[in-house]
């Protein structure tokens, strides 16, 4: 059984999290005040003065690089006023998805920051068919998420709900939480006799194209994603999101399970950037407020 921190909260509290965080986070207790936390800091991190942070940067909104391949986005933003509140520098180093849990392992991160979806499988360290194949790692949590129904604008089919989609076709990128998500609803489909065709595509930018073409009624997609997509220079206008989210989950900062001095201080320091609103400026900087929560966990996903 994974360890249950003392800050471990249950999905379900998160789910308060539409709420806006700034009006629901405690006072910052002195405790949690930047000196304090750094002090808690493991000694490596206090002596190098960095935090050493991985990331996949190709994944608008949450982490990306700009025109001058700097990165960008949710998750860099959120790790930089992280590093300001505890008075360190951040760096950041693009490496690809499936290496990032295995470096923080090893020690090479300090910790990852790339949209990872905190479940108990990667806690426990199990494998897809559910085999135990490495120590594991610990998430804090700090922004709820799920799969978004992204259609074109004007909802020209009332589709509203996974239901309302029997008998169309849809997009879906390969490799995605969503394409499990298609395949689970295919079958309902197929039960009803309205039968659910997945078109399954190398990114999401294909994806919108299909549903912009009229190939595809709709895309399923993370919600920041799905949200982007509604704003974006080359997209205002064509799209909108239908529906409550589907299969909620939370991202969550990866941490090594040795490290549990570094998960509680970054939890603390998250509801300070919550209670101080520099959380829900950054959110809403990117078009991904409702997303908030209210204060951290840990290992709080399912």
């Amino acid at each position: 059984m994974p360890r249950t921190p003392a800050r471990r909260a249950t999905l379900a509290a998160t789910g308060l999290c539409g709420l806006l965080a700034s009006s629901c986070a405690a006072a910052p207790a002195p405790s949690d005040s930047p000196s304090a936390l750094r002090a808690r800091l493991p000694q490596s991190i206090r002596t190098t003065g960095e935090l050493r942070i991985g990331s996949y940067l190709n994944y608008v909104p949450v982490e990306f690089k700009d025109a001058g391949g700097s990165p960008v986005g949710l998750d860099p933003d959120l790790a930089a006023a992280l590093g300001s509140y505890l008075g360190l520098r951040v760096k950041i180093l693009d490496m690809p998805f499936n290496d990032l849990i295995p470096a923080v392992q090893s020690g090479k991160l300090d910790l990852a920051m790339s949209a990872a979806i905190d479940t108990r499988d990667r806690q426990q360290g199990k494998d897809a068919t559910g085999h135990v194949t490495n120590p594991g790692v610990d998430f804090v949590d700090y922004f709820l998420t799920g799969t978004s129904i992204l259609v074109k604008t004007g909802n020209p089919l009332g589709l509203t709900t996974l239901d309302s989609l029997c008998g169309h076709t849809i997009a879906v990128q390969a490799n995605s939480v969503q394409i499990k998500v298609a395949k689970a609803q295919s079958a309902a489909c197929t039960r009803t006799g309205r039968p659910l065709r997945i078109d399954s595509t190398d990114t999401d930018d294909q994806a919108v194209a299909e549903v912009s073409s009229g190939t595809a009624v709709a895309d399923l997609n993370d919600y920041p994603a799905a949200s982007y997509n509604t704003t974006a220079p080359n997209h205002k206008g064509m799209f909108q999101l239908v529906g409550k989210y589907q299969e909620s989950s939370l991202y969550g900062i990866v941490v090594g399970r040795d490290r549990q001095d570094l998960s509680d201080v970054l939890s603390r320091a998250v509801d300070q950037l919550i209670s101080n609103g520099t959380y829900q400026k950054i959110l809403d900087k990117w078009n991904v407020g409702n997303g908030a929560v209210v204060s951290a966990t840990v290992n709080a996903g399912l």
